[in-house]
């Protein structure tokens, strides 16, 4: 049940939004062209969406795109009060504000093919700082005004490019203005040689992960772990003939984050050490 509510508009568009919660409730978001940037002020929440769910903790954050349905915060608890601040990130307010010059953080990675649509952030002293600030002006509402709104928005903007989820905020914040969707097969395809782990992947599927290991092993017949790192190999291993390249950065190319568990992992497949097949094939 919502005991408090308060908001600022900018260019007829609600663009913050302070509620106060009193649960238990459930919070749906509407299926829309914009993104939410979520800071609990007061209380832990569950966010859900189709296949993931986790606990965002007070002063941490929040941010979704509300492209698809299905995503909800809740909190079943019947003690705690819940206060937060939504930030809302509209396509159109962004065009304009920006006129033709949007920011990295809204422009679509060249080397990120993910479908991610929500991300925790971390405890940050400076968007902590930033939501300070906005709760003055909820105090005080007659210094607000559009230009005022425009610093504010672009402000939150810069802070979040800071962040350490920043990759992931972009690829979050991109789809409101360069809207795909790929195929699972794709983004295996291309994260194959990344250095990510299941986790990561299944983030980038918008699947959690035992259903991201469901799927995984329905269309290539193995399991992530095996399959992922028997292709890792068979390219390192033909980079081991083709380039000259150094052991320690084509383990690195392919996929392994450590030299010792690579060197490993090829000695159990080519009964053979990366250097000894090197010298032998060459």
């Amino acid at each position: 049940m919502v005991t408090d509510y308060k908001k600022m508009d900018l260019f007829g568009e609600t663009l913050i939004q302070k509620i106060v919660l009193k649960p238990p409730f459930e919070f749906p978001f509407p299926v829309s062209d914009r993104a939410c940037f979520l800071f609990s002020l007061e209380g832990d929440i569950q966010f859900y969406d189709k296949q993931e769910q986790f606990v965002v903790h007070s002063n941490y954050s929040l941010l979704l795109t509300c492209i698809s349905n299905g995503k909800k915060i809740i909190n079943s608890a019947n003690s705690t009060q819940n206060e937060l601040i939504i930030i809302s990130f509209y396509p159109g307010t962004l065009k304009k504000i920006y006129e033709r010059d949007l920011p990295l953080l809204l422009q679509k990675p060249k080397n990120n093919i993910s479908n991610q649509s929500a991300e925790r952030i971390n405890n940050d002293f400076l968007i902590k700082k930033y939501i300070e600030g906005l709760l003055f002006y909820f105090e005080n509402p007659s210094l607000v005004n559009e230009d005022l709104l425009i610093i504010k928005l672009k402000e939150i903007i810069l802070l979040l490019s800071q962040t350490q989820n920043a990759e992931t905020i972009r690829v979050i914040l991109s789809q409101l203005f360069s809207p795909a969707t790929y195929s699972f097969r794709q983004i295996i395809d291309a994260n194959m040689f990344r250095q990510v782990g299941i986790e990561e992947l299944a983030k980038k599927t918008n699947l959690s992960v035992s259903s991201f290991k469901r799927e995984f092993t329905k269309l290539y017949n193995d399991s992530p772990a095996n399959y992922i790192k028997t292709k890792r190999l068979e390219r390192a291993a033909e980079l081991l003939v083709v380039s000259d390249e150094r052991i320690t950065d084509i383990a690195f190319d392919c996929g392994f984050n450590d030299l010792a568990n690579f060197t490993k992992s090829f000695h159990d497949k080519f009964n053979v050490t990366p250097t000894n097949y090197r010298l032998k094939l060459k």
